[in-house]
């Protein structure tokens, strides 16, 4: 019995960490940036996607905000014109696993792939810059970390989650109340926008903008966030 109260804790415990946004047991994993400095990173996970990222480039676009994008590598193929559209908009590209499988019990060969591939692509896009990893559903343990390790990739997560914290049916007036209400210093932003379903996130999104500028936030990407945290 008492064995069975050891391997339960145990595996409590791996499944809690598996989820962590704030520890990983290789390498560097990101959070949030200095807590001193008024800025907030916007971070959009997944695609990009026709219509959606359009419609949220678009409203980046009128409001002069830059945000740091999250790429799945099959959307990116998919849509290699979206990709150059964000760059146009001088926003940033992050890697964010090519098929958006969980990567927990994965073999190393299929972690080195999905970010292999991605990665590739976003270099192919002319994105020159250092490229963040952002594991799917923020699920990792053992083999990717120590990948990303390997190869000198940060994980970047975020402190502000939305789509987590509120039910389904928020409506986007309360999702935007809720980050602006949780916002920090070095706050990074997550935000789903690019299906259907996450519409009212969507509908948020100037109100995020507006509401954040209020209250003297400048908005960053991700690579100049963690630029004034180092």
């Amino acid at each position: 019995m008492k064995k069975l109260v050891i391997i339960f804790l145990v595996i409590t415990g791996l499944w809690q960490i598996s989820k962590s946004t704030e520890f990983q047991f290789f390498g560097e994993l990101i959070s949030h940036g200095n807590r001193f400095e008024k800025v907030v990173a916007l971070t959009f996970d997944d695609g990009p996607m026709p219509q959606y990222t359009e419609k949220v480039l678009s409203m980046l676009a009128e409001r002069r905000i830059k945000a740091t994008f999250f790429v799945v590598g099959e959307e990116l193929a998919r849509s290699p014109y979206l990709t150059a559209e964000i760059l146009r908009g001088g926003h940033q590209l992050g890697n964010h696993s090519y098929t958006h499988k969980r990567m927990l019990l994965k073999s190393p060969s299929f972690v080195a792939d999905e970010i292999e591939k991605t990665n590739k692509l976003i270099k192919k896009a002319g994105f020159e810059e250092q490229i963040y990893f952002r594991p799917p559903y923020g699920k990792k343990l053992f083999t990717l970390p120590y990948y990303l390790d390997q190869q000198n990739m940060t994980s970047v997560t975020w402190d502000v989650d939305p789509g987590s914290a509120l039910p389904e049916e928020a409506s986007a007036r309360q999702i935007a109340d809720y980050v602006i209400k949780e916002a920090q210093n070095g706050s990074i932003i997550l935000l789903h926008v690019m299906f259907v379903t996450r519409k009212n996130e969507l509908a948020a999104v100037p109100m995020i903008i507006e509401g954040l500028k209020e209250l003297d936030f400048e908005f960053v990407t991700v690579d100049e966030l963690l630029a004034a945290e180092r």
